[in-house]
């Protein structure tokens, strides 16, 4: 089947990427793959390959053309395509032009490290044994410290460490009586005990659903469009599926079949319902999650980059979804607002009115104030005379067996869409782009953690709490190489964290949906590729009702303990604990004194200070 050959082909042209040891991949990624694609793949790429030699991709170059191999792996003077390039060579490449000595050099260089013992040791470390999850992590990112000659960037104290894995974990900060608790504590494995303790929290299957429900689904453009995701249960599923820690694979599966077996599952369907039979938009969201890499370029020709996927594998993969159709025709019409029901009158026939024979008077009929309608509820729905049939020989089902349990793309896709959530870069960048052009920075960890991740169930906790317990996660900010993971990347916290961090910080103990609405408008995606402050970010921190709601005195929160504070020195600590987790500095202390004594009215004094510190970038970023 297609889907079956889509999934060779990219395993194949993978390893073939892989074979060659790390090494050789970050020249040809750094430097001999950006010189040819500006010098040679005119005449040599994918829509014109002259004398059969194709200089796009590794694959393609090993593979060689009309006059055989261009490349002997190790031995430059024995391969054409560094020889060709000499100035005295006949033939010469290019043709009308002399690359410059130190571009020659870096095919020289590549050459070289394809012939090293890179492959070897790549062989005997990628079978390597290992204690853990975080052992594995540390070993391998350390290995590549040492061979970059990259220092890393100091770990985190406590408190910032428990501030990062709070808002990986659960979407918010720790709260001044969490943070202190983890501190004061002795414990030894005190880090392990917060991390297992937030995994089975209530609120670590929310953080996951808002998390997958994005990377599934999308952004929802319009707030009806949220409710019907929620409504759908699909929420639900998502959740119940985290907190169960249900296998990766499995969940995978219920979302492709999309024919719940259980109450609990019955949202599955939705990820198929919301695109509305478009299946093309169906095969280019399963990519991703599936495959780990988009297709959406392979839709009207071959993918002009990514070599290995063909147009047939883009149309084979739309074809497992589009032998069924939602039924459009009309009947009881639901709407999904806010998750209740109208009923639609099938035989358009007027009422008659209903008459009191007693009083002879009309009764009166009556309707639902404003637009309130009937509570949506299972108890409204009959139980289907019979089942639905369902065609033995199904696509969907056959796809959906093929992708989750013969692929191991699937955890590979997984293991580094995860490692990019929580380290804010992907072993393969970006993250929905793991193919064969595209070669990851940490080739063997990122093999060993895939291999782990599916002979142990492929178990998320597991996954998680060995990525939040290694060395490089508990690394501290600094300039370092990205891919190196030697220094903590900048993560701009999303808008349900922001939302429910706020919260926490002002003290305000009811849930507000209508403030994390609007951040999640306006504050960047999960995984943004850029991350430039906009007009709107701006107006939203400046104006919005909601946040200065939370900010100002009410019995209990944040707000009102400042007011009674003894100094404004007392305020001062008082906000940057409940709002940053530490002290100020001295010359923050100073400012922020200076600010509140200049003020007339206290309490617009300490909602503005709180405020400041709120919106700051400190607290809207990741520590």
């Amino acid at each position: 089947m297609p889907f079956k050959l889509l999934t060779a082909c990219l395993l194949a042209l993978l390893v073939a990427a892989d074979a060659h040891g790390a090494d050789a991949q970050e020249i040809w990624a750094t430097k001999v793959q950006p010189l040819f694609d500006v010098q040679c793949v005119k005449c040599h790429g994918p829509i014109e390959q002259k004398s059969g030699l194709e200089l796009d991709h590794p694959e393609a170059i090993f593979k060689g053309g009309d006059e055989g191999k261009v490349v002997v792996p190790g031995k430059p003077a024995e391969s054409r395509l560094y020889t060709y390039l000499t100035a005295d060579a006949d033939p010469h490449m290019p043709p009308k032009k002399q690359l410059a000595p130190q571009e020659i050099d870096l095919v020289r260089q590549w050459i070289t490290a394809l012939g090293s013992d890179s492959s070897s040791k790549k062989e005997r470390s990628s079978k390597r044994d290992f204690t853990s999850i975080t052992d594995a992590v540390n070993t391998y990112i350390l290995e590549g410290w040492q061979e970059r000659n990259v220092k890393p960037a100091p770990s985190l104290e406590d408190r910032e460490w428990c501030r990062r894995v709070y808002l990986d974990l659960v979407g918010r900060i720790p709260s001044q009586q969490e943070a202190d608790a983890f501190a004061s504590s002795r414990s030894k494995s005190k880090r392990a005990e917060l991390v297992d303790q937030l995994l089975a929290s209530a609120e670590y299957p929310v953080r996951m659903r808002e998390l997958w429900d994005v990377y599934l689904m999308g952004r929802v453009k319009r707030d009806n469009h949220e409710d019907r995701r929620k409504n759908s249960g699909w929420w639900t599923f998502l959740e119940n599926s985290f907190r169960a820690n249900r296998p990766w694979n499995e969940t995978v599966r219920e979302i492709l079949v999309a024919r719940p077996a259980t109450p609990e599952d019955k949202g599955s369907h939705w990820f198929l319902f919301e695109r509305r039979d478009n299946h093309q938009a169906i095969a280019e969201a399963v990519s991703p999650i599936v495959y780990g890499t988009r297709i959406d370029c392979a839709q009207c020709h071959d993918h002009p980059l990514a070599r290995e996927i063909k147009q047939g594998h883009y149309w084979g993969l739309v074809a497992a979804f589009n032998r069924s159709k939602n039924v459009k025709d009309e009947g009881v019409a639901e709407s999904a607002i806010g998750g209740y029901v109208n009923f639609t009158n099938l035989k358009k026939e007027s009422q008659p009115a209903m008459v009191a024979l007693l009083t002879g008077k009309t009764l009166p009929e009556t309707w639902p104030a404003g637009d309130k309608k009937e509570e949506d509820s299972d108890e409204n729905y009959l139980d289907p005379k019979a089942k639905v049939r369902v065609p033995k020989n199904s696509r969907r089902e056959a796809f959906a067996e093929a992708a989750t349990r013969d692929n191991p793309l699937l955890a590979r896709a997984f293991v580094n869409r995860t490692w990019a959530t929580l380290l804010g870069r992907g072993l393969i960048h970006p993250a929905d782009e793991m193919n064969a052009r595209n070669v990851p920075n940490h080739p063997e960890l990122l093999d060993w953690l895939a291999e782990d991740f599916a002979t142990n169930g492929h178990d998320v906790k597991r996954f998680i709490r060995g990525i939040v317990l290694s060395r490089p996660y508990a690394l501290s900010h600094g300039d370092r190489p990205p891919d190196s993971f030697a220094a903590a990347l900048e993560r701009p916290l999303t808008g349900e964290q922001l939302a429910r961090s706020w919260r926490v910080a002002a003290g305000a103990e009811k849930d507000d949906d209508n403030l994390r609405r609007k951040a999640v408008s306006a504050i960047p995606d999960v995984l943004p590729k850029d991350y430039n402050a906009t007009f709107q970010q701006a107006q939203f921190l400046e104006n919005s009702r909601p946040l200065t709601q939370i900010l100002s005195p009410a019995p209990g929160n944040t707000a009102e303990k400042l007011l009674a504070a003894k100094s404004e020195k007392e305020q001062v600590k008082l906000a940057f604990a409940a709002a940053l987790g530490r002290a100020p500095d001295r010359e923050e202390l100073a400012a922020a004194v200076e600010f509140l004594r200049e003020r007339k009215e206290p309490a617009a004094a300490t909602r503005d200070l709180l405020w400041a510190l709120m919106t700051s970038a400190e607290f809207l970023t990741m520590p």
